[in-house]
């Protein structure tokens, strides 16, 4: 019997609590300046089981995979773009194993670092590098795509494509925003939420939302404005642990799980339907988030 999918889950009403970070993780467990983190799926394969292990027995419905910058673009500048389908194959196998057979496995795709706008790639070397990315994640066991931290809808566009003309898995695709002066929030190409979102479900995306660049309480807004857009379109949210502060020529993120905690029932009345962490979270504030949705939805 096949699993039931996310989008039928959070259309019977049930929030569903993400992971954290992963890059913090790694660097904490050896991770040098100038390593590959994607390429630890291959070399440290237990300590990346062991990352989305943690955030599985936090109470997360879901694990992403170590394989944000597992494309062809971003592995050349370590010699490794020949082996795109092996690191990402082996990263989704390693998400799969340790959320078991209930749990879902969101396979993550991160930008590549090229912009159409500057002539350095073309839209189908953006389509075929998503593709060949997509296609071993979906081998390595998982259930659906997750694009994420997209500033340009363009190459957001052809992730999606990508993975939706390639693969069987649902797409969910979130873009970072940063608030302006004037108190909008815009991606680093200029695009505001309802603008994202609408290109990203234009080329087929099941889920849309947001992920990093903001604390939960940034957040709450940023889900408002896609709420009020989109009513019926299931909504994504992976927080920083509040806005980053430079300690020691470090960034760090101050707010603790108990005060990320505390803006989910905001964040779900804002239209949230899923609620993880990014940058500076960790399985303690994915618990944490997880108490409080399940209080509320036993409520």
């Amino acid at each position: 019997m096949s699993k039931q999918k996310i989008t039928d889950i959070l259309k019977a009403g049930k929030i569903l609590v993400s992971d954290g970070a992963w890059g913090t993780f790694l660097y904490q467990r050896g991770l040098t300046s100038g390593e590959c983190p994607d390429e630890w799926s291959l070399s440290h394969p237990d300590i990346v089981k062991e990352i989305a292990g943690s955030y599985i027995d936090a109470g997360a419905d879901m694990v992403e995979t170590n394989s944000f910058g597992a494309n062809r673009f971003k592995l050349q500048h370590y010699g490794l773009q020949d082996k795109v389908s092996e690191i990402n194959e082996a990263a989704a196998r390693l998400s799969r194993e340790a959320a078991g057979d209930d749990k879902y496995v969101l396979a993550s795709i991160g930008p590549t670092g090229k912009m159409l706008l500057m002539g350095d790639v073309t839209e189908e070397a953006f389509y075929d590098c998503f593709r060949e990315q997509a296609v071993a994640l979906e081998k390595g066991g998982a259930d659906a795509i997750g694009i994420e931290t997209m500033s340009d809808a363009d190459e957001a566009v052809q992730a999606i494509k990508a993975a939706k003309e390639n693969t069987g898995l649902e797409v969910i695709a979130t873009f970072t925003f940063d608030k302006t002066p004037l108190g909008e929030y815009r991606t680093m190409m200029g695009l505001r939420p309802i603008e994202a979102c609408r290109r990203a479900l234009e080329a087929g995306a099941d889920i849309i939302g947001t992920n990093c660049g903001n604390g939960p309480e940034r957040m709450i807004n940023i889900v408002k404005e896609i709420r009020t857009a989109f009513p019926d379109t299931f909504i994504l949210v992976h927080a920083n642990a509040g806005l980053p502060v430079v300690v020691n020529g470090k960034d760090t993120f101050s707010e603790t799980p108990e005060i990320m905690a505390s803006h989910v029932p905001a964040l779900i009345e804002a239209g949230a339907n899923i609620i993880g962490g990014c940058c500076g979270t960790t399985p303690a504030h994915i618990e944490a988030i997880a108490v409080v949705v399940n209080k509320i939805m036993n409520n």
